[in-house]
């Protein structure tokens, strides 16, 4: 599909707005969401200064940007689809009951964006639905050990939250998130719509047919199941020099798998066991599971 912006059009869109008002273009950050897999909120919350590209629609844009904390950020932009005429102004909680009605350019101000990448989410910032999700600072460790870049594309199997987060740290790649349970499922597309995520797709179980037409994953993290080795073998036939990074609360299963690993040609083989302990109000100290957590690499 031909783009609907381009390097012309996206030249034509700064130069107006350095025109009109006083932007550091050195800041500024481009994202045409007419693309596939684009997010704005995670963008947004980011940087600075975003010149946002899109067509016409999206009724609730504006909405879920005030939603995810985002109602102080100023939006520049005009009434029509091509960069010309007054340019107006305006917060974004002030223009919540507004849509899209042209292809334009706007540009998004954030004063309170964030520099740093938030690793380990509070599991409150997440879509209470069926999921039961692993504690925020395991998250972050396994997190640590996925090395997620931001082109990368992911299969996540059984980790809701883990998708989530991959998402946002893979902007420009794909997420695929295997859920068994239809509940589930619903849970990690209500994440993806709270945190505006579009590069996750959601999937009921691996084989060749649900994955055809699909990126093919670099790395893939998955909970330990019984369909894990089934699991692991129809992901290396796609690409056999594929990733792992498995977790499991079974001793049993961590004590076997870096054997399982290195028959698949994993050479690169890591295990370890994350502990968590949090004070109490009662000054006494609650353990958390202790998952163990193996690594696979060619």
């Amino acid at each position: 599909m031909e783009n609907m912006f381009t390097n012309a059009h996206i030249l034509a869109w700064l130069t107006y707005f350095a025109e009109n008002m006083q932007v550091d273009l050195e800041k500024v950050k481009i994202l045409d969401i007419t693309r596939k897999n684009k997010n704005l909120i995670p963008t947004v919350e980011s940087r600075p200064a975003v010149l946002v590209f899109t067509e016409a629609g999206h009724p609730d844009i504006f909405y879920r940007m005030w939603d995810a904390g985002l109602g102080e950020c100023d939006v520049w932009y005009n009434e029509g689809s091509e960069p010309t005429g007054p340019i107006l102004h305006s917060q974004v909680k002030d223009m919540i009951n507004r849509g899209i009605n042209a292809s334009a350019g706007m540009l998004i101000l954030n004063p309170n964006a964030r520099s740093t990448t938030k690793i380990g989410m509070r599991n409150s910032d997440f879509f209470r639905g069926s999921v039961h999700y692993v504690g925020s600072e395991i998250r972050a460790v396994i997190l640590n050990k996925m090395h997620v870049s931001s082109a990368d594309t992911v299969c996540v199997i059984g980790g809701a939250s883990i998708a989530v987060e991959t998402a946002i740290l893979a902007p420009e790649g794909t997420v695929i998130a295997v859920e068994y349970s239809q509940r589930d499922r619903r849970t990690v597309e209500e994440n993806a719509h709270q945190f505006g995520l579009n590069n996750i797709t959601v999937i009921d179980h691996v084989d060749e047919k649900t994955l055809e037409g699909l990126p093919v994953p670099a790395l893939t993290f998955l909970v330990a199941s019984a369909s894990m080795e089934r699991e692991m073998e129809c992901l290396l036939k796609l690409n056999p020099a594929m990733e792992f990074v498995v977790y499991t609360l079974d001793f049993r299963c961590a004590a076997s798998l870096p054997d399982r690993l290195r028959q698949y040609g994993l050479s690169d083989v890591e295990a370890l066991q994350i502990s968590v302990s949090k004070l109490t109000s009662k000054n006494t100290f609650d353990a958390e599971p202790a998952p163990w957590i193996i690594c696979g690499r060619p």
